[in-house]
């Protein structure tokens, strides 16, 4: 019984916990790109260094505290800085709206030239980053760092292995679900998310009917630099920020997205937590969990890791090639891309 405890405090440190983390940020990260794609129906590929931005902006102000000596004592000072990130992120987002993507929405130009401006303005945010914050890999947590330790749970319970959850994997499932069921709630509940659902499900019907677009617009974009942002601190609090990394999170974001269903807030969510379940479980070395649940005749040799961690982004890949070819409305049946 005791082996049995312990192979589920393996899984849970080395797959659950940090599955349930990341699929909350991609949550979060799928959320704004559905979002987007819902109200001024283009894929906005400039999304992921949207997260850089913001990010950016938070680390710079969280270091600014910090040198000041305003902190937040156990929890990461970030959170203070989070939402002068996201009012950043806001204006630069609309400033963008403003300068490139109106021009295209008022001549009622086809998605795609929506789609290669937003290259356009990804490669502008990327080198933006890098010019300002640098290229390196940098973290910015501080505080303490963990909720439950590993030594400190083998002293308590006597199993073999400990149990932890970190800190900011904690703030990344709480915050995950307080944006969430604000986000619902809004699009239920008010007057301009019922505005937003109506734009996105009609635009000639919706505009007819006295709703304005370009408020709604503005809105969304809005919406969009605090999903993004929040996602991109909280993946920087748990894994460290580097501008790179956040290009290469728009694949499973992007991946999340459309299995759930793109348009689709629900499909998002569920995208979220599909695409890093598939990621960690499949690079994942079983090596240890199958040592406790095995007889020790037929405990394996070898790591029994279907693909190394270096493959990560292939998993979101094929997942990503497999519905588009067989589902490409995703799950929640949001709009083919």
């Amino acid at each position: 019984m005791e082996d049995l405890l312990n192979a589920v405090i393996v899984l849970c440190n080395f797959v659950m916990i940090p599955a349930i983390a990341y699929g909350s940020q991609l949550a979060l990260g799928a959320l704004g790109v559905t979002l987007v794609y819902g109200v001024l129906r283009f894929s906005n590929f400039a999304h992921g260094d949207t997260m850089a931005f913001g990010t950016m902006i938070t680390i710079l102000v969280t270091r600014w505290l910090q040198s000041v000596g305003l902190t937040l004592g156990s929890l990461p000072t970030a959170l203070i800085g989070l939402p002068i990130g996201i009012a950043a992120t806001a204006v630069l987002l609309l400033g963008t709206d403003r300068v490139v993507y109106r021009f295209y929405r008022l001549r009622k130009s086809d998605p795609i030239i929506f789609t290669i401006s937003s290259v356009g303005v990804m490669f502008v945010l990327n080198g933006l980053v890098r010019l300002v914050i640098g290229p390196e890999h940098q973290r910015f947590s501080d505080g303490a760092r963990f909720v439950i330790r590993a030594r400190e749970f083998k002293e308590i319970t006597g199993f073999s292995e400990g149990f932890s959850i970190n800190v900011p994997q904690s703030i990344t499932v709480i915050l995950t679900l307080i944006a969430v069921a604000s986000l619902f709630w809004f699009m239920k509940q008010t007057r301009t998310g019922k505005s937003m659902r109506a734009l996105a499900d009609n635009e000639d019907l919706a505009t007819l009917c006295g709703i304005n677009a370009e408020r709604v617009v503005a809105i969304t974009w809005i919406i969009a630099a605090a999903l993004t942002t929040t996602a991109g601190v909280l993946y920087g609090l748990d894994k460290g920020f580097k501008p790179f990394t956040y290009f290469q999170l728009l694949l499973p974001i992007f991946a999340a997205a459309i299995v759930g269903g793109l348009g689709n807030p629900l499909g998002a969510i569920a995208g979220g937590f599909i695409i890093s379940f598939s990621e960690i479980s499949i690079t994942y070395a079983f090596k240890k969990f199958l040592g406790y649940v095995l007889p020790q005749s037929l405990q394996p040799e070898h790591l029994v890791q279907l693909l190394s961690t270096d493959y990560k982004l292939a998993v979101s890949f094929a997942i990503l090639v497999l519905v588009l070819l067989f589902k490409p409305t995703g799950i929640f049946r949001g709009r083919a891309p």
